[in-house]
């Protein structure tokens, strides 16, 4: 047999986790849009950067996917919900906004047009902890971003407590805590949105 084409630069499939807890991390792409109970939302796509200890998580998980149409990964994605219930600014939006400031010098978000630009390649840190999630019938635990937070927080951020189906409903137990993805489905996956 010869050689295959690329074989010393493909991946043999071996699988390692996102650690828990902070992350630093750059936004690669954002997009406004609407969830699907119309609510305005965002769509925050990001990866892992220096001096993080998983630089290029996403990326390298993209490149390794043999599919034909790649996606990239549920895991680099993010969904924050601008408005809450009433139609005011939700929590979550507030806390990204302010994280994604505060992590970058001199930077203020400029509203209006061309607002999601502004965010490509900006700095943001991430806490990650385990959510339980069913599919299919089937249980798993799977270490996801619970929340963002500040550059200068990712190095002394706890560990969240896992974040665990009720047993009894079958929802989660800690729904509003942190979390920013609501109606939209876990395993939805979005091609990569920038070049």
């Amino acid at each position: 047999m010869n050689k295959p084409n690329n074989y010393d630069t493909t991946s043999s499939g071996d699988f390692t986790p996102i650690e828990l807890g902070g992350h630093f991390m750059v936004i690669k792409k954002l997009e406004e849009g609407k969830s699907k109970s119309g609510k305005p939302m965002l769509t925050v796509y990001f990866d892992f950067t220096d001096p993080d200890k998983q630089k290029g998580y996403f990326m390298q998980s993209f490149k390794d996917d043999i599919r034909p149409e790649k996606k990239w990964p549920n895991g680099g994605t993010t969904y924050v919900l601008t408005e809450d219930q009433n139609g005011n600014c939700s929590r979550n939006f507030k806390r990204f906004i302010t994280s994604v400031e505060k992590s970058n010098n001199g930077f203020e978000v400029k509203w209006g047009l061309d607002f999601a630009e502004q965010f490509k390649n900006k700095r943001l840190g991430g806490v990650f902890g385990i959510v339980e999630e069913e599919y299919n019938g089937k249980v798993s635990k799977k270490h996801k971003l619970r929340w963002v937070c500040a550059w200068d927080a990712v190095e002394t951020a706890r560990i969240p407590d896992p974040k665990l189906l009720d047993t009894i409903s079958g929802t989660s137990g800690a729904a509003s805590e942190g979390g920013y993805i609501t109606d939209i489905p876990e395993w939805v996956n979005e091609e990569v949105p920038w070049k």
